[in-house]
């Protein structure tokens, strides 16, 4: 099962996640004023790749703008591909 911690500052925040205790991805965001955040990176390690943590990651990322009325920026490759194959994620981007 992927576990998925955020920490969350004043300008940066990352999602990581974790399987089994090992960390099995990262997705890092900047602030872009109150309202909206970037998502400007998104790794996976090599031994997780294919098992759905990247998307995972940014359902939480989009769970989180949701529940606190923000607005995502995705700048990273991964995340921008990934919200154009969803369109269930869609409300979020500004």
């Amino acid at each position: 099962m992927i576990k998925i911690k955020q920490s969350n500052d004043e300008k940066h925040g990352a999602f990581v996640a974790s399987i089994d205790g090992n960390k099995a991805g990262l997705m890092t965001y900047t602030w872009a004023g109150e309202e909206r955040f970037i998502i400007d990176h998104t790794e996976v390690e090599a031994a997780y790749n294919g098992k759905g943590v990247g998307k995972e990651m940014l359902i939480k990322a989009v769970e989180f703008a949701r529940k606190n009325n923000k607005k995502i920026i995705p700048l990273c490759p991964f995340a921008k591909a990934t919200f154009q194959k969803n369109a269930d994620l869609q409300d979020v981007l500004t």
